[in-house]
C-alpha cells in the first residue's frame, strides 16, 4: 500500500518508530496514539491502529487494536493493502495463541498463510512467512502435549 511520505500521520508513525528504535517505548506509544487521534480517513486510521497495537500492555488490548486495524484495512479500496493482511492476521493469530484460544489462532494463522502470496520476496516477506509457520508449529506442538 502506498503511503504518502509527507502525510502527517505517516510522519507521526515514522517518528514513533524512531522513538522505538531509541528504546523510548512510552514516548512512541504516545506518538502513535496521537496519530490515531489525528487520523482522518480509513487509510490513516488503519496505519495508526497498526502501530498503536504494538504498545498495548495486555494481550487482549493488543488484539483489539490488531482487529481494529484489520477491520479498517478491509474497507480500503486499494488492492495494495492486501500486502498488509498476512501481518495483520499473524498478529491476531498470535494474540489468540497467547490467550490460549487455539482454534481462533489456527484459523487466523491459516488466513495469514492464504494472503502470504501478496508479500514481496524480501526480508520482510520472509519474516512474516516464518512467523506464520512458527505459529502453526507452536500450536501443533502444544496440542500434541
Amino acid at each position: 500500500m502506498h503511503l504518502e511520505p509527507d502525510n502527517k500521520i505517516v510522519k507521526l508513525c515514522a517518528r514513533g518508530m524512531e522513538l522505538e528504535g531509541e528504546g523510548k517505548n512510552e514516548e512512541a506509544a504516545k506518538v502513535f496514539l496521537e496519530a490515531w487521534e489525528q487520523a482522518g480517513d480509513g487509510k490513516e486510521k488503519f496505519t495508526a491502529a497498526h502501530y498503536v497495537a504494538r504498545h498495548q500492555k495486555s494481550v487482549a488490548d493488543k488484539l483489539t487494536w490488531d482487529e481494529t486495524a484489520l477491520n479498517l484495512a478491509s474497507k480500503i479500496e486499494d488492492d495494495s493493502v492486501k500486502g498488509a493482511y498476512p501481518s495483520l492476521y499473524l498478529n491476531i493469530a498470535k494474540g489468540y495463541e497467547d490467550l490460549k484460544e487455539f482454534e481462533k489462532a489456527i484459523e487466523n494463522y491459516k488466513t495469514a498463510l492464504n494472503y502470504a502470496h501478496f508479500l514481496h520476496e524480501d526480508g520482510y516477506g520472509a519474516m512474516i512467512k516464518g512467523g506464520i509457520a512458527n505459529g502453526l508449529d507452536r500450536i501443533k506442538t502444544h496440542l500434541k502435549n
